[in-house]
């Protein structure tokens, strides 16, 4: 039993591989390289959280199951990680995450905990990643870093048919200080496709590293 996570909100993450929940003031924000962007307005914060609809076509969903939950592996292939790791805060498990910001804004860190199901769901394998910050974790924050309180992503994969994956991603990440409103937008926009780009690659070097050892 997950302390984290509900079992309905596994369900949630896979459901949308099938029917995208859009209504309620989604809206297309992006479509490039087969990735489809959506985002909602949170009134409260002036920010949008966003779903992420595409196909990485080369990898298997396990294989990006496996790279995705790899944070050493991670370090290696994300430029924006400075810091990744998991350990025992006093007590509670989490990872701990510094992200690198392009000068002059301070970097920002993370303190989440998440949690990985490989599921079956009526015969389909999909697998479902599901992360969140944990502002009760007990870890001193940083000078001139800035911890993000208010984050959450999930991750629903699956077998395209082929020999690639559906991916569904939702997420939504408030980096508090004075970051002007294009600068997120830009971030979102041109940020998830390199990402999912960047993760492709990762997948391929992963596997080849795997049939070296």
């Amino acid at each position: 039993m997950s302390l984290h996570f509900t079992d309905e909100e596994f369900q949630g993450a896979w459901r949308e591989l099938d029917e995208p929940q859009l209504e309620g003031g989604w809206e297309l924000f992006v479509e490039t390289m087969g990735v489809k962007i959506y985002r909602l307005y949170d009134q409260e914060t002036g920010l949008y959280e966003y779903k992420v609809f595409g196909v990485l076509t080369s990898c298997s969903p396990e294989l990006v199951a496996d790279v995705y939950m790899d944070l050493a592996f991670r370090k290696e292939w994300d430029k924006y990680a400075k810091e990744l790791y998991e350990r025992d805060f006093h007590g509670q498990t989490a990872i701990y995450w510094e992200v690198k910001y392009p000068f002059p804004l301070s970097n920002r860190d993370y303190v989440y905990v998440r949690e990985r199901r490989d599921l079956d769901a009526d015969g389909r394998k999909i697998w479902v990643v599901l992360a969140k910050s944990s502002p009760e974790t007990p870890c001193a924050e940083k000078g001139g870093v800035l911890r993000v309180n208010d984050y959450k992503q999930s991750v629903a994969l699956e077998s395209d048919g082929a020999c690639g994956t559906k991916v569904f991603m939702n997420y939504f990440d408030n980096p508090g200080g004075m970051i002007p409103a294009w600068l997120v937008n830009w971030a979102a926009k041109s940020g998830v496709p390199a990402f999912l780009t960047d993760m492709q690659k990762a997948c391929c070097n992963y596997r080849n590293r795997q049939q070296r050892e």
